[in-house]
């Protein structure tokens, strides 16, 4: 398998970074995970726009742009013969002394990962439990998709490794939070509701996706502050992340959901197929709306 590593298609077992790169000193780097299908990213422009911010916050140089990235990835594509696939851009800080630096890092490591998926996309359902381990609190003004994941991986310990079973986190308040790996959504009386940014979640791009296209179909849209219980009163919940794409949840805290058999989370799976050979991003549409 090959990989991008600062520009440069290596083999995978080529591919190195100083062991004083402070992404592996001090977390400090930001990743994306998207795909791709048959050539097209999907979303790319608000995984490079989210990714951008995360690298303002770190004090990381540079700004990606879509005409760079989709450069690469098509020359990463063509080396490893893929056409659909799961992509991982990692941005690392860059190489400097051993201790808290304050100044900018000016030559970061970017690394771009690609796996191979299948072309259709099946609809995916799982289990959901409450993980016992609350989810920690963002270490700035937001949480970034960072090198810092111990709290998900805790999590999926707690879990195990099943791959039909998501946990989901709880703030320390109690309220709902997010998935170890996604997004949670749920139906109840013809509105779709999910857990608010201020919970401390991840603004997932899927999630930001989800709400638009729900409001652009007339559906009511509600993000705040909810207990489990409220969840539990829904008549369908899904989780979301932009590998798995839509995941319908069968079961959750022990309660039945129908998963698929649902009707709202079928109409939004046939749009996500719909929409995700297109250009669309988050981004064209708020810049239109000015």
């Amino acid at each position: 398998m090959y990989i991008s590593l600062n520009g440069k298609i290596v083999h995978k077992d080529e591919a190195m970074i100083s062991p004083f790169d402070h992404g592996f000193l001090y977390g400090l780097g930001l990743f994306e995970t998207f795909r791709v299908y048959e050539g097209h990213p999907f979303l790319l422009d608000d995984h490079l726009a989210r990714l951008n911010r995360g690298m303002e916050a770190l004090n990381i140089y540079g700004c990606f742009t879509r005409v760079e990235v989709k450069a690469l990835l098509e020359r990463l594509l063509d080396n490893n013969q893929y056409q659909n696939a799961r992509i991982r851009m990692n941005v690392s800080a860059g190489i400097g002394e051993v201790g808290l630096k304050t100044t900018p890092y000016l030559s970061p490591n970017v690394m771009i990962f690609s796996s191979e998926l299948q072309r259709e996309v099946t609809k995916n359902e799982k289990k959901a439990v409450v993980l016992e381990l609350p989810r920690n609190t963002p270490e700035g003004k937001e949480r970034l998709k960072s090198h810092h994941f111990l709290n998900n991986i805790l999590a999926k310990r707690e879990i195990g490794n099943h791959p039909d079973i998501e946990g989901v986190f709880l703030t320390a308040d109690g309220y709902l939070a997010e998935g170890v790996s996604s997004n949670l959504f749920w139906l109840a009386g013809g509105t779709l509701f999910t857990p608010a940014i201020s919970t401390g979640i991840l603004d997932g791009i899927t999630r930001q996706f989800i709400i638009h296209v729900a409001g652009e179909i007339g559906w009511r849209v509600e993000e705040g502050h909810y207990t489990l219980q409220q969840a539990l009163n829904a008549e369908e919940v899904f989780v979301t992340n932009s590998v798995q794409e839509i995941c319908a949840l069968t079961d959750f805290a022990g309660k039945r959901f129908p998963g698929y058999q649902g009707e709202y989370v079928n109409e939004l799976h046939r749009l996500y197929q719909q929409y995700r050979r297109t250009l669309w991003s988050r981004t064209e549409v708020q810049e239109e709306s000015l």
